[in-house]
Formats: C-alpha cells, sequence, structure tokens
C-alpha cells in the first residue's frame, strides 16, 4: 500500500514514499523492492531483500545515501530521496514477495510523482532598525513562485526576544486564512500586530505602538504547499529570512521636563511657571501633569486636557485659584493670581506619560520630574490714617445729624479696597449703672453693598438713615431725624481688603477712630403728670372717675401710653388695672374680677388728657390710684415706637365708709370620729346682722377644704359651690367621695362618703358674700369669710380587719386536717399492706388450767 498519487514535489527537496502490505502468511518481517515504471523498462531503485537489485544508473545515489530504504516496521517501509531531481519524476512501484500458500490480493503499488523546478524566492525590505516606544515599523517580505504549478504559499512572521527561541507570530496561508498564535492573539486583537497584504507578493508585518517588548529579531518564513488528493496540505518545501534586530527606545530615556519662571514676587502678583516636555515621538503620548509647591499638588491637567478638581484632597486656598493651560505643543503654564506670603517654596512639574492602546485605551509608559524652582513672596502693608468729624449735630430731638469720616495718607493699597463700619454707643440714662454695650449701625463692604445692623434695618431701608461712600476716600453717615435712643458715642472703623486667589477678600489692616459724642444742645424732654377725682365714691356699687392731665416741654409730636395703678395702701404692692397703647387701644391688664371684665375703662378725652372710669365699685376696690404715662415717638418710615420719658401722677384714694351688713360663719359636725367605710357630714353656716338685705339681692359662694397636719397652712380644696349654685370638686385619689348640698338659705353641708384613713385631718369652709346693688342692680363682692377648724378622726377597727382574715385562716386548717387524715388512711390500707402469706404455727397455746 503507497500513498495516494499523483505526487508534487519540488526539485531540491527530500521526499519519503511510505509503502505497507497486510493480511499476509509466513513471517512476521517482510521483503520490499521499489521500482520506477514507464513505458519502456521499469528501472529498479532500491531492495530490502536484494543488495544486487538496484539500476546501474542509480547505484552511485544509493552508495552515497542520496536514495535509501528504511524500515519503519516488519510490514512497513520508506523510500526516501535527499534532493529529488527532475529526472525523478515517474510512476513508483513498491513490490514485495508472496509469502502465502495461495495467492490472494495484489503484491505491488504503484504511486506517481511529478517533479516541479524551484521557483520560490524571497527579497526582504530592511526597516528601521531603532523606533521609539509607541512608534510604527512595517517589515515586508517580498515572496515569489510558480503558483501556475498548482503550488500555494504561506508566510509565517517569528520573533525571537532575548535569549528565547524563534516563536511564531502569525502566519498567512496557504488557504488564504490568517492564523495568530497564543503570544501574538492580544496585540493583533488590539491592532498593535497586523498583516499588510496591500501589494502582490509583498507580505508585510506591522507593528503599531511599539513596546519595549516588542524589541527583538523578527523574521519571515515562506513555506510552498501542495494540496495532497485526499485533501490534505503537504509541505514542499520552506525558505526563512532573518530581518534582523529591531529595537525600541523606551519612552522614558527620551522623556525630559523642566520648569522655568518668576521666583521673586509681591503680595498680590501672579505666580507664573511653565513646565516644558520633551520627548521622542511626543504626538504619540498622552500626558498627565501636575504642578506641585512644597509637597502639595497645585493643580492637574489629564491626558485629555481636562483639568482635575483636587480642592477636595487639598482645600487650600491656592489649589482653588491656580490655573493650569497648556500653550502649546510640550509647553503647559501655571498662573497663581495674588499670591500670598504662605505661597514661597519650592515648586516643580510632574509628568506622566502614557501610550494608546486600541484594544485597552491607555497604558503608563513613564514619568519624570522637573527641577525645583525656589519662588519668594515678600509682603508691603497698606498704610493709612483717617480723620472723624461732624458735619451737622441736632439742637432738638427730630434734627438731622451727619458724620464723615475721611481716609488720607494712603500707601501700598494697590488692588485692595476700603470697607468702613459704623458703631453707636448709647448714653446711659443713669451715671452709676455701667454703660451699655456698643452695637452696628451699618457698614459699606469693600463693593460697596450696605450691610445694616439689626436696630437701625428698618430706618435704613426707608432711608432715614444713609451711609454713602464718595470720592476720595470719603464715607458719610447720616440721620434725618435724631431721637433720644441715637443719642451716645460714634465711632467709626475703616478696614482693608484684598483679593485673594479663590476669589474671596481678605481682611487687612483695620483702623477705628476715637468716639464722638451726639447729644442735643438744647434741654432734655420733661414730662409732668397730674390726676384729678371727678366722680367720688360715697357707697358700694357707684362710680369712680378720674382724669389724668400730661404737660410735657421739648418733645415733637409725641404719643402717649397710660397705666393706671392701684394699692390698697400707701407704700403697698401697685396693681396694674388697666393700660392704653400710644395708638389708643386700651388693653385690661391684672382685673380678673368675674363678671366685672367691663367695669374699667380708660379713653382719651383731649389731645393731653385721659379719664379713667371704674363702674361698681366694691369694698375691695378701696385704695390708691395713680397714673403712669410715658411719652413715645416714632420716626419717620419707621413702625415701631421709642419710649422717650415718662411721668407718675399724684395718688387719688377711694375711702367711703361700707354701711351695709356683717357677715359671720360657723362649722358644725355630726361626729368627731367614725369608722372607715361610714359617712361624714359637716355644716357651713353663714349668719347676718344689721339690716339684712332682700334674700333674693343676696348670696354666698362656699368653699371647702382640708388640712390633713393639725396646725398646717397647707389646706387641699375639696368642693365648691359658687353663687349660682354650681358645685365643683377636686379630683381625688382616694376612694371615698364628698358631695355638696344646700342645707337651708344659708347652710352648706358637706358628706364625706366611704371614709378611709386618708380622710382625717382638719376641715373648714370659707365664704364669699355677693350683694346686688338696688339701684343699678349690679353685684358686689365682700370679703370672704373663714370658719374655723373641725377634726375629724377615722378610727382603724381591728376586730372588723382581722375578723374575716381568722375566720378564713380556721376553715383552711380544718379542711387539710381532714384532707390529712384521709391521705394517712388510704396509704395504710393500699400502699403499706403485707400480702406475703404467713402460716399460722401448729403449737396451740396452753391452756392457762395447765401451769
Amino acid at each position: 500500500m503507497t500513498p495516494q498519487g499523483p505526487l508534487l514535489r519540488v526539485e531540491g527537496q527530500p521526499v519519503a514514499l511510505p509503502c505497507s502490505v497486510t493480511d499476509y502468511e509466513g513471517p512476521s518481517e517482510q521483503d520490499f523492492d521499489w521500482l520506477v515504471v514507464d513505458d519502456t523498462n521499469p528501472i529498479q531503485v532500491i531492495s530490502t531483500f536484494d543488495g544486487l537489485f538496484t539500476n546501474s544508473g542509480l547505484k552511485e545515489r544509493v552508495a552515497n545515501g542520496d536514495i535509501r530504504i528504511e524500515r519503519l516496521a516488519d510490514n512497513k517501509v520508506e523510500l526516501r530521496i535527499r534532493e529529488i531531481k527532475m529526472a525523478d519524476s515517474g510512476i513508483y512501484r513498491c513490490t514485495t514477495p508472496s509469502t502465502d500458500t495461495q495467492v490472494v490480493g495484489d503484491y505491488f503499488a504503484d504511486v506517481k510523482v511529478r517533479v516541479i523546478p524551484d521557483s520560490l524566492i524571497l527579497e526582504p525590505r530592511t526597516p528601521v532598525p531603532i523606533i521609539p516606544e509607541g512608534g510604527s515599523v512595517g517589515l515586508f517580505c517580498n515572496a515569489t513562485w510558480n503558483h501556475t504549478q498548482g503550488t500555494y504559499l504561506s508566510v509565517t512572521w517569528s520573533a525571537r526576544k532575548g535569549t528565547s527561541t524563534l516563536e511564531d507570530l502569525l502566519t498567512y496561508g496557504p488557504d488564504g486564512d490568517v492564523l495568530v498564535t497564543d503570544a501574538a492573539a492580544q496585540r493583533y486583537t488590539s491592532g498593535g500586530l497586523r498583516l499588510d497584504l496591500q501589494h502582490r507578493g509583498s507580505y508585510g508585518l506591522v507593528l503599531s505602538g511599539a513596546r519595549p517588548t516588542d524589541e527583538g529579531v523578527y523574521v519571515c518564513t515562506a513555506r510552498e504547499w501542495a494540496k495532497e488528493p485526499g485533501g490534505g496540505w503537504y509541505k514542499l518545501q520552506q525558505k526563512r529570512m532573518d530581518f534582523g534586530h529591531v529595537s525600541v527606545t523606551p519612552t522614558a530615556q527620551s522623556l525630559n521636563v523642566s520648569l522655568q519662571g518668576s521666583t521673586t514676587l509681591t503680595m498680590g502678583d501672579t505666580l507664573t511657571l511653565s513646565c516644558l516636555v520633551k520627548a521622542d515621538d511626543y504626538s504619540s503620548l498622552g500626558l498627565d501633569v501636575w504642578l506641585r509647591g512644597d509637597s502639595r499638588d497645585l493643580a492637574h491637567m489629564d491626558r485629555n486636557g481636562v483639568l482635575a478638581d483636587i480642592s477636595g484632597t487639598d482645600p487650600t486656598p491656592i489649589t482653588k485659584a491656580a490655573g493650569l493651560k497648556r500653550i502649546s505643543e510640550g509647553e503647559f503654564r501655571l498662573d497663581v493670581p495674588a499670591v500670598e506670603m504662605s505661597d514661597s517654596g519650592l515648586y516643580s512639574c510632574h509628568i506622566r506619560a502614557w501610550m494608546r492602546n486600541a484594544a485597552q485605551g491607555w497604558y503608563h509608559v513613564a514619568e519624570a520630574t522637573s527641577n525645583r524652582v525656589e519662588v519668594l513672596v515678600t509682603h508691603l502693608e497698606t498704610s493709612f490714617s483717617v480723620a472723624f468729624s461732624a458735619l451737622a449735630t441736632p439742637r432738638l430731638p427730630g434734627d438731622p445729624t451727619e458724620l464723615e469720616c475721611r481716609v488720607t495718607n494712603v500707601t501700598h493699597l494697590r488692588n485692595s479696597r476700603f470697607a468702613v463700619s459704623w458703631h453707636h454707643r448709647p448714653t446711659s440714662a443713669h451715671p452709676v449703672t455701667a454703660a451699655p454695650s456698643s452695637f452696628m449701625v451699618g457698614s459699606l463692604d469693600y463693593n460697596g453693598a450696605l450691610q445694616p445692623g439689626p436696630r437701625h434695618r428698618r430706618r435704613l431701608d426707608a432711608g432715614l438713615v444713609t451711609m454713602t461712600h464718595e470720592e476720595p476716600l470719603t464715607f458719610k453717615l447720616r440721620l434725618l431725624h435724631t431721637g433720644e435712643s441715637d443719642v451716645g458715642e460714634y465711632t467709626c472703623s475703616v478696614s482693608t481688603w484684598s483679593p485673594s486667589r479663590s476669589g474671596r477678600w481678605e481682611a487687612g489692616v483695620d483702623y477705628q477712630t476715637p468716639a464722638f459724642k451726639v447729644a442735643f444742645t438744647t434741654k432734655g424732654p420733661s414730662l409732668s403728670v397730674v390726676a384729678r377725682r371727678v366722680r367720688e365714691v360715697t357707697a358700694s356699687g357707684a362710680t369712680f372717675e378720674m382724669s389724668c392731665q400730661v404737660m410735657a416741654e421739648n418733645l415733637r409730636s409725641p404719643a402717649y401710653s397710660v397705666l393706671i395703678h392701684s394699692q390698697a395702701e400707701v407704700g403697698g404692692t401697685p396693681r396694674r388695672l388697666v393700660s392704653l397703647s400710644p395708638e389708643a387701644v386700651m388693653r385690661v391688664e391684672d382685673w380678673s374680677e368675674p363678671g366685672r371684665q367691663d367695669s374699667v375703662v380708660l379713653l382719651r378725652t383731649g389731645p393731653n388728657e385721659f379719664s379713667f372710669r371704674l363702674q361698681g365699685v366694691q369694698v375691695s376696690d378701696r385704695g390708691f390710684y395713680s397714673c403712669e404715662v410715658s411719652a413715645w415717638t416714632k420716626q419717620p418710615g419707621e413702625t415701631d415706637w421709642s419710649k422717650v420719658v415718662h411721668g407718675v401722677s399724684n395718688k387719688i384714694q377711694i375711702s367711703y365708709e361700707h354701711k351695709g351688713p356683717s357677715f359671720g360663719i360657723s362649722i358644725s359636725s355630726d361626729t368627731t370620729s367614725l369608722y372607715p367605710w361610714e359617712t361624714a357630714k359637716m355644716e357651713c353656716t353663714m349668719s347676718v346682722s344689721g339690716t339684712p338685705p332682700n334674700p333674693d339681692d343676696m348670696v354666698f359662694e362656699v368653699h371647702w377644704y382640708l388640712t390633713r397636719l393639725r396646725g398646717s397652712n397647707s389646706p387641699v380644696l375639696l368642693a365648691t359651690m359658687d353663687r349660682h349654685g354650681l358645685v365643683r370638686k377636686s379630683p381625688r385619689n382616694d376612694s371615698s367621695a364628698v358631695s355638696l348640698e344646700r342645707s337651708g338659705p344659708r347652710s352648706i353641708t358637706l358628706s364625706v362618703h366611704s371614709t378611709q384613713d386618708s380622710d382625717t385631718g382638719e376641715y373648714h369652709c370659707t365664704a364669699t358674700p355677693w350683694m346686688r346693688s338696688l339701684t343699678t342692680g349690679s353685684w358686689s363682692q365682700a370679703p370672704a369669710l373663714t370658719s374655723t377648724r373641725v377634726f375629724l378622726n377615722v378610727k382603724f377597727a381591728l376586730w372588723d380587719s382581722m375578723r374575716l382574715p381568722l375566720l378564713y385562716g380556721v376553715c383552711a386548717a380544718a379542711v387539710m386536717g381532714v384532707v390529712s387524715l384521709l391521705l394517712g388512711l388510704i396509704c395504710t390500707r393500699c400502699c403499706c399492706r403485707n400480702t406475703t402469706y404467713t402460716p399460722r404455727p401448729r403449737t396451740k397455746l396452753m391452756e392457762l388450767e395447765m401451769d
């Protein structure tokens, strides 16, 4: 059995023709003969059995080993030709002698071999031996062959890197496909390694984005192939060509960074530093640029030209103000406006270089840091003087006031600005007391914006107080209407503000002028009040009326507020009854008499006169009454009143003899000692002496109290019956209950139901008489009456408290005794009985007579 022909081979290439035999008898090792069969006589080539089998024309080739036969197995050999020639074309027959007992099948096999001339030629194109990192290089292998013979070509690119062996990268052909090895798959997928077939017969390998790992010796191998009758490929020959060593220069070797710029600056100047970057194949690099000062990052520009926000990691003002921009290819500029003293230090430029990879994006290739530049910032402080003066002072309240603050002798101002603030310290009304604290009227900032103080906000908004900035460097404060609250000391504070890198303004020098006192040149305002009686009170139920006359000096259009006071006696605690606001709004103050809310009236009867009226005067209203008047002014445009001065009038007394009946009160109890859960009753009786009024015109308001400790002054209110007969009980935590009932025309009974130990104590009642006037029909209240105290004792019933527990204990003990007896009897009968049989003894008792 031989290969299926015809077989195509190239001249000068080795050829191997196998031959095998199967299904034979005899010895296991078979002999083979090879012949070349043509149209005339066959030519004997070589035999495994007969050494003289070879044709004379082939003996020399057999002798020198160009043609030989090699046994592969007992039944298989291979004819090998070291370098086949064109004349070797023909039909090769392999025969084997028969060792079978009978002839079965064929004992020879033929294969046709066609030899074609060697037409494969390789011509290299010498590449650039040295390329920068990230650069590109093309390796071109020109291969030609006579494709009319029916052969095919494949080209394989290989590389030898360092001391490693030759490693295949990619192969084109022979069927037109590209085969990429695992070693080059990633670079081929990313586009860094590709095959260039733009020209016929030219097979190029293009390296893009070269890396230092791409450095090595590149080899092109061309192979000629023939397609076997079975469909497989047979390599006819191959030729290899070395393209030499390709070197890749790393970017780190060519990257050079330097920093240049001014080194000595004055505060407020702009710091400018230039970072110069040089590198081979600069256009293929992506650069991250950092400008650093004293080991902190000031600005960062990424490879896309976008400034990164580094204020979060280093929130110093310089990082927020520093600006970095690209001026030209390889030049970056850092600008820091308005430098400060803290900006002095060493600055440097740090570069991180990147290369682009089509599949993986950017990858890091190198880093470099420039030389360090020392920057020195000096400071020239602004100096100036301030002159404070008054352009207008007030004579009387309401006159205008104008103050001026002028800045002079200014040096080293540069781009700084001035700001001013005005402060006021009011004059203390009492020299012995400490002076009040100062507060701000308002301020003008460095932009001329007005910032009003809390006390003058409304007047500033209304234009009644103005603050202006006039050139050259003059600030003015104007009060259109000066009031009593505006009197005091004024100061002017001038400060300088300079712009910082972050866009903010920072304070510099601050100068405060000495205080200037503003006061009225005329005598201050004064106020006096005179009270006089208009209606006299002679009996309860009458109406009391008095007037208050106000006399004021050195006041312009004041408004008055009035407050009526009452005192039970001279020097006693005053009581505020009713008031009238500057807007003439009446308000009831401490007047809380039930049913008498409309009994007090205060109104204005003239420009400087007020009238107070008290209707239905009662005995409790007797005392001394006076008027307290305050003068108020309001500046134009303001909504709040300012108090200027106040005065108190003389006292008017309500004093009349009470001619009504007199009252008494007594208390009685049905018992003073009782047991728990019983009911106690106590009666409070009111008596009337003198001329008693009609029963319908007299009622009483009764309150019941309990004092648990004898002699204590902390009674607890139990219940109340008002003059209308309405009963109100106070909340109680006890289990007992109380009730009130009218037991007579002037008697009220308190019942304590289901008494407990907590009900022990002293009980008393109070009564307030109310009488109706026959003339006016109004009710008047008489002084309250308090009874004596009655002690109620709730006994502790020992037998009653112990009776039921003892009964329950005896019953329980008897039941437990009976149960114990029953249990013992059951146990002896059932559990402790002897069930074993004991025989009775045969010996009988001897009768007593035998003894």
